[in-house]
């Protein structure tokens, strides 16, 4: 997961949002249908899969682990979703070193015209440049909440879709090299070295002209005692979205958690699915209030491991998300 983004690029960005504004899409309320029937999710099964993908190791680009894992995530989409891209792109890292990354992509009713994305990213960072231990900076970390929580909920809904099918059409989207970005030691005040996948999705996505009624980013949804305010370029680019999500959580009974308040502005996937391919997406995550990072405190350390996860916090974040896409 990435730091915070500049001010100088927030005024960059919604500067060009409000240049496509005559094209861009309209952030959508979730609408709520309570008769609807909204399937059960299994946070026991949610959980093996986040503990499946740190039995790999860490899933870092280019490593034996990240291309296992790869080649698990397409046998487990092609036995639930009806069609599944792999999308190879190379790009540059923050250092000019070129890097191949794939994109996963998994659909559901792909001849549906109303559209929602689901999105999370499953690589995991080659450093633990927050780890409290300087000697592990240049350690990959296994990324249990940081990547693999998302990933781990995304695959339960995959599994959910496939016993229960529904009339919208569902994308699932595993971005690659979004937690590549430079070491913090270098102090280099990036942003688009972060996310890359998702920017070149954003570009060129996998059905031409694709579209989508909204977009859900999952983004360490799986420690204990979470705290997920709304983000802040989530409240800006689809307040609507936001609010209504937020709501959804309320009636749940997740308030405690999905709390009413706006988060810090964070550079993650959602930045670029907004505004290069104008489909308006929030971001889920978890973020608290402390002078050293927004985000939990084993993010970028060797303790963001199998040992932080927590099944009833991939249980929560997994009702929600069902309970949007069944009851939209």
């Amino acid at each position: 997961m990435l730091k915070r983004i500049t001010y100088i690029s927030l005024i960059l960005l919604l500067f060009s949002s409000c240049e496509d504004k005559k094209t861009q899409t309209k952030p959508q309320a979730v609408a709520h249908k309570s008769e609807v029937r909204v399937p059960d999710f299994n946070a026991d099964s949610a959980y093996q899969y986040v503990k499946k993908q740190l039995d790999f190791g860490p899933r870092v680009p280019g490593s034996e682990a990240h291309a296992r894992c790869v080649e698990y995530f397409i046998d487990f989409f092609n036995d639930k979703a009806d069609t599944v891209y792999v999308q190879d792109f190379r790009t540059r890292l923050y250092n000019g070193k070129g890097i191949d990354g794939k994109n996963i992509i998994a659909s559901f009713n792909p001849e549906a015209k109303k559209r929602i994305l689901l999105a999370a990213h499953y690589d995991s960072r080659p450093f633990a440049d927050h780890d409290p231990d300087e000697n592990n900076w240049n350690t990959p970390i296994d990324g249990a909440n940081d990547g693999a929580s998302g990933v781990g909920v995304l695959m339960e809904i995959a599994r959910v879709l496939n016993s229960n099918p529904i009339n919208t059409g569902i994308d699932i989207i595993l971005f690659d090299l979004e937690d590549y970005g430079a070491p913090q030691y270098l102090n280099l005040m990036t942003n688009d070295d972060w996310a890359l996948g998702s920017q070149y999705w954003s570009k060129n996505p996998h059905v031409y002209n694709y579209r989508a009624y909204f977009g859900l980013l999952l983004d360490m949804v799986g420690a204990s005692n979470p705290k997920f305010p709304k983000e802040y370029y989530s409240q800006q680019f689809a307040p609507s979205l936001s609010n209504d999500v937020w709501r959804m959580a309320r009636e749940l009974g997740y308030s405690d958690y999905f709390t009413n308040e706006i988060g810090h502005p964070i550079n993650d996937d959602h930045i670029y699915v907004n505004v290069i391919a104008k489909i308006p997406m929030i971001d889920i995550i978890h973020l608290e209030n402390n002078e050293e990072s927004s985000f939990y405190p084993y993010w970028h350390t060797m303790k963001d491991n199998i040992e932080q996860i927590d099944p009833n916090t991939l249980g929560m974040v997994g009702d929600v998300v069902l309970n949007v896409i069944y009851r939209n």
